[in-house]
């Protein structure tokens, strides 16, 4: 097969939709498929490009403004730049398309792929990564606005097959998209093993000179549905009993609201603020941590994954029924706390870090769950059989 994928946010910029895509794209190619990966402007990445066996285009694009508010974004957009339109159908007539891959429901390359695609009556899968909530109110009624009115309404028209990662994602696409089970595949998050079956890139305890302190590592840009508050209100308690605590947090700062709360906690000089990191210096930040957590506002996604994989514990807050076909279960092969409850995180870390022996039991579970449900072979395979299925059922009307 021919297959495309779409997504705004590819490496090297960072980010769990970003290196998912790009995984999956990877692993078509190593499948013997033809790939080709269309995505954004980026930092002087290469407007063309050849990379781990398919090729890379990055359309020109327009970035957003940072206005210094909470909510602001890394996002750049194509579809304003003069010429996109016609560059793209062009290069996708060019590369014959059997199917298209789609990244992200309100990111406008999606949009103007899905339309393309469905002008072609090409099978189109659309992958939800962030969903538009917020806790805000002002901002939860502007994202249910734009989520009304603009996504909604093209998603009506490009009509892809939906591939929703966890509960919470069926839950926003049922009442904010209609899916259904005839127009949806509930596959996992793919979680790259092989790049933590390579030696690690550095040493991180010895490099920040943290000895043998307990350590926390929190990883991912920090964003208002990722805003750490529980982490940080957590750490008073944390520090009560264990004085020596630190915690890294590695990413990109969007959202500063827990810096001033642990300014107003006297827990600042807790913290480590590393900004971004490359990708391959991910596996030595897990291997330096006693725990990691970073999704604790709800959620469970790439880089906790990944944390779990990599065999250290690792806290998230989901329910147990997440992830629809995959049994989790609480202290056995997860560690999870309700979101938004500092208590709780401040309970399990304490109960963590005063019980090695247990901590270790549950991160070599946690690790075997990842790797058996998440790898990215598995959860590729899931794809291909999908796209295998939708191209077969499309050729009569294609042709």
């Amino acid at each position: 097969m021919r297959i495309v994928v779409v997504n705004n946010f590819f490496p090297p910029r960072v980010g769990g939709s970003a290196h998912m895509a790009a995984s999956l794209a990877e692993q078509y190619a190593a499948s013997g498929h033809e790939v080709l990966a269309i995505t954004a402007a980026y930092d002087g990445a290469p407007a063309d490009e050849e990379r781990d066996g398919y090729r890379v285009v990055r359309m020109p694009a327009m970035k957003m403004p940072q206005l210094g508010l909470s909510i602001d974004f890394d996002m750049t957009f194509a579809a304003v730049r003069p010429g996109n339109w016609r560059k793209l159908f062009k290069l996708l007539d060019e590369f014959r398309p059997d199917a298209i891959h789609l990244h992200g429901q309100f990111f406008d390359l999606s949009w103007m792929a899905g339309l393309y695609a469905r002008r072609r009556k090409l099978p189109t899968l659309l992958t939800i990564h962030t969903l538009l909530i917020s806790d805000n109110k002002l901002y939860s009624g502007v994202f249910r606005f734009l989520d009304a009115v603009l996504v909604r309404p093209l998603l009506g028209v490009m009509k892809p097959r939906y591939v929703i990662l966890d509960k919470l994602g069926v839950d926003y696409c049922v009442e904010r998209y209609k899916t259904s089970d005839a127009n949806s595949d509930y596959f996992p998050i793919a979680v790259d093993t092989g790049n933590f079956d390579k030696p690690l890139t550095k040493d991180v305890r010895a490099e920040l000179e943290l000895g043998d302190a307990p350590l926390i590592v929190s990883l991912g840009h920090v964003i208002p549905l990722r805003n750490r508050l529980p982490l940080i209100e957590a750490l008073p308690s944390i520090l009560d009993k264990h004085p020596a605590t630190k915690v890294i947090i590695v990413g990109h700062v969007y959202h500063d609201g827990f810096l001033k709360r642990a300014e107003e906690l006297g827990v600042k000089d807790a913290l480590i603020l590393t900004g971004l990191v490359p990708k391959a210096d991910v596996p030595s930040y897990f291997a330096a941590a006693d725990i990691v957590t970073h999704d604790l506002n709800g959620g469970c996604g790439t880089a906790s994954l990944e944390a779990m994989l990599s065999g250290t514990a690792t806290i998230a807050s989901v329910t147990e029924d997440n992830y629809p076909g995959i049994e989790l279960r609480n202290g056995e092969n997860i560690l999870l706390v309700p979101p938004d409850d500092s208590a709780a995180v401040a309970e399990t870390v304490l109960g963590l870090l005063d019980d090695p022996e247990r901590r270790a039991a549950i991160a070599k579970r946690q690790s075997a769950m990842v790797r058996a449900n998440f790898s990215l072979d598995v959860v590729a395979d899931e794809h291909l059989r999908t796209f295998e299925k939708l191209v077969a059922d499309a050729a009569p009307v294609r042709s």
